[in-house]
């Protein structure tokens, strides 16, 4: 499963929001230069982002976005879903019996691929804004990269 730009782009958007924001509104324009984002795109996420209640606009000068809840509050599955990013490893439609095959069977792998975006929502579910901001989030994923094995594990020989 590879998550779009869409949903990536908008976690960046609402980490560098929650990190500039100290209780004043910012500009998308700073967050698209911080984060080498598009602003047209960018607007079209906040509006997403804005109707799902995350962030809240405040016109005028020295007008902007603020964070409709606190940092801790937000849910990086929370972002996700609120831009439309479905949070899906099979081809099959959420929630339906019917399968991606032409006669709308199921593929014989579909229940590991169904539990696997199962386990990435409660993983995204479980991690809040305020934990990527404070760099809370120190997986170890890197060691299934080919430079080392997880804890526990024997690697390979």
């Amino acid at each position: 499963m590879k998550l779009s730009t869409k949903g990536r782009y908008a976690v960046m958007a609402m980490v560098d929001l929650a990190s500039h924001s100290e209780g004043s509104p910012v500009a998308l324009a700073d967050i698209a230069e911080r984060q080498e984002i598009s602003l047209s795109y960018l607007e079209q996420l906040f509006g997403k982002l804005r109707k799902g209640g995350l962030v809240k606009s405040v016109r005028g000068p020295g007008g902007g976005y603020l964070l409709s809840r606190i940092p801790q509050q937000t849910r990086i599955s929370d972002i996700i879903l609120a831009v439309d990013e479905p949070i899906q490893t099979t081809r099959c439609s959420p929630g339906s019996p019917a399968g991606c095959h032409n006669n709308k069977g199921r593929c014989l792998t579909h229940d590991l691929w169904e539990e696997l975006g199962n386990q990435i929502y409660l993983y995204l579910s479980s991690v809040s804004l305020a934990d990527v901001c404070e760099r809370r989030i120190l997986g170890s994923s890197g060691m299934f990269h080919g430079t080392a094995a997880p804890s526990g594990a024997v690697a390979a020989q």
